[in-house]
């Protein structure tokens, strides 16, 4: 049975999840939404995911946050902090930018520096996407990340 460290309630994991509003410049109105889910390996070694109901230390997790912008066809930007029980893995997208210092500055993670050390996938502290014109025009999108429950 796991003690209860190490057994995070998802409502208390989403909490921290759900995105920061859509950052835009004269754009248009702009709502998000996540959902958080497992990822399961089957015993034929296949991969599935799950909602989640709770998550575990060390459960490898993807967060699929949805955009809708209304009105207006310009671009976005979407700033999402990740919740402290979580460990970054990686993006969906290549477009996306991290942050290791709170949101204070952006870039890829490879280009990333802590003192004198390059930035680690477990040091991004925020995730940050640029909606382009083009795909802000269509009126809604998804992007995924993953993680490991620390």
């Amino acid at each position: 049975m796991q003690s209860r460290r190490q057994i995070l309630s998802i409502a208390a994991f989403l909490g921290t999840v759900l995105t920061a509003p859509a950052q835009a410049w004269g754009a248009p109105a702009v709502a998000t939404d996540s959902a958080v889910y497992v990822e399961r390996i089957a015993s034929d070694a296949s991969h599935r995911l799950e909602p989640a109901s709770q998550l575990l230390r060390g459960d490898r997790v993807v967060t699929v946050v949805r955009w809708y912008a209304i009105g207006g066809e310009r671009g976005f930007v979407i700033v999402n902090p990740l919740p402290a029980a979580l460990a970054y893995q990686e993006s969906a997208s290549d477009t996306q930018e991290v942050s290791v210092d709170g949101g204070r500055s952006w870039g890829c993670l490879e280009d990333l520096r802590i003192g004198n050390r390059r930035a680690a996938p477990e040091d991004v502290t925020h995730v940050r996407w640029r909606i382009p014109a083009a795909s802000a025009a269509r009126g809604r999108g998804q992007i995924a990340y993953s993680g490991i429950v620390r």
